[in-house]
């Protein structure tokens, strides 16, 4: 970028004063192909014409940000949090799916949480994750984007009609479709022990959010893979998923109000609880160890 594209005027190789005596020797005068290049390379960022603008520096190929050429940094970018609304996107669909998984009201057929997992947790939730990569949020864009799609895989295999999943494997008998089933759960399972372990060092409400979630998914898929005689998942199983299912769901809904509530919306702050073991629980035991001193 260039400040001004106008270049002034070419220069005498001796500049002379009122009285007609030299002074030093200034700049050589530019021939006309070399004024046309000097433009032409101050116009497109070269050349000692050029105006650098560190605001829109940009930073080299790096595979640890998955960015295969240059990219700009978003440290300075004005965009809102995007994390509440995928959270709040995710509790509500678990939610109903963890009611559903308990029997609650006797309701054993889960057809009412296809909307919410197409619909909620998993087109808005998917939204807010891509968001989460335009503010430079590696966990948050993984995490969110990975479990929209979850919500909308599994919407797909419960809905009837169009794809047939269901139908398809219980053909060969119920168990195909249970196994399959678990199979499903217990990779996303392996996934969700994965972000857990990222949240080791950050707070209790988020920490508990993965934890129960992965027991969730864990006794979920254990559910569907242990079955009767007859090949049905076992019911108690499935109930504890469930369970978990539903603390999970309202750890995110707490951790959404904490990015929500502020100074200017709230009489109060949502407390989050650091680890001792945390860069911000470190920080504060110094802070009190040199109070003591």
């Amino acid at each position: 970028m260039v400040e001004n594209d106008t270049i002034s005027p070419p220069l005498d190789k001796e500049a002379t004063t009122t009285n007609g005596t030299s002074t030093v020797p200034t700049q050589p005068q530019l021939s006309h192909e070399e004024h046309e290049v000097a433009r032409a390379a101050a116009r497109f960022g070269y050349g000692p014409l050029a105006h650098v603008n560190t605001a829109e520096a940009r930073l080299p190929a790096f595979g640890g940000e998955f960015q295969p050429g240059l990219y700009r940094p978003v440290s300075d970018r004005k965009i809102a949090n995007p994390a509440p609304l995928g959270l709040c996107g995710f509790a509500l669909t678990t939610f109903v799916l963890g009611c559903i998984n308990m029997g609650t009201r006797d309701i054993t057929a889960p057809s009412i949480v296809i909307g919410a997992a197409f619909g909620y947790g998993g087109l808005v939730q998917l939204l807010a994750g891509m968001w989460e990569m335009a503010v430079g949020n590696t966990f948050g864009a993984t995490a969110l984007s990975s479990y929209g799609g979850f919500w909308i895989a599994f919407a797909i295999i419960l809905t009837p009609g169009g794809f047939d999943i269901e139908t398809t494997l219980n053909k060969a008998g119920p168990e195909q479709f249970n196994n399959s089933l678990g199979l499903f759960l217990m990779g996303w399972f392996i996934f969700t022990f994965l972000l857990f372990i990222c949240t080791l060092r950050s707070t209790v409400a988020f920490c508990l959010l993965f934890f129960f979630l992965d027991l969730a998914f864990l006794l979920l898929g254990i559910g569907y893979l242990v079955q009767d005689a007859e090949g049905n998942p076992t019911t108690n199983i499935i109930k504890a998923g469930g369970f978990f299912a539903i603390l999970a769901a309202f750890f995110a809904w707490y951790n959404a109000l904490a990015g929500i509530v502020d100074s200017s919306n709230s009489f109060f702050i949502i407390p989050v609880a650091h680890f001792p073991w945390s860069e911000k629980g470190r920080e504060r035991r110094n802070k009190v160890e040199r109070e003591v001193v």
